[in-house]
């Protein structure tokens, strides 16, 4: 375990940082009070993954880019017919 003092660590932050990968970093402030340094692994998921998801489906990413590409080729049509016009 390494302490700095506040300054230190502020002047070398950049070091300090490397060094907590492999120990145990312990930032010491004027009123004593201690702060530890603990690297965090990155995620490697996207963002859109909900844990416990209810939702289980067979369709995989080549499908629902297939539906897209597929919807964007169909002619615009309106949900309604069009209206007539009134003869009077």
């Amino acid at each position: 375990m390494k302490v700095y003092t506040y300054s230190a660590a502020r002047a070398r932050l950049s070091s300090v940082l490397e060094e907590s990968k492999t120990e145990e970093i312990v930032i010491k402030r004027r009123k004593g009070e201690l702060y530890t340094i603990t690297p965090k692994t990155a995620l490697l998921r996207s963002p859109f993954d909900i844990p416990g998801s209810g939702l289980k489906t067979n369709v995989t990413a080549d499908d629902i880019v297939g539906m897209v590409r597929e919807s964007r080729e169909r002619p615009y049509k309106t949900h309604r017919p069009p209206r007539k016009a009134k003869t009077s």
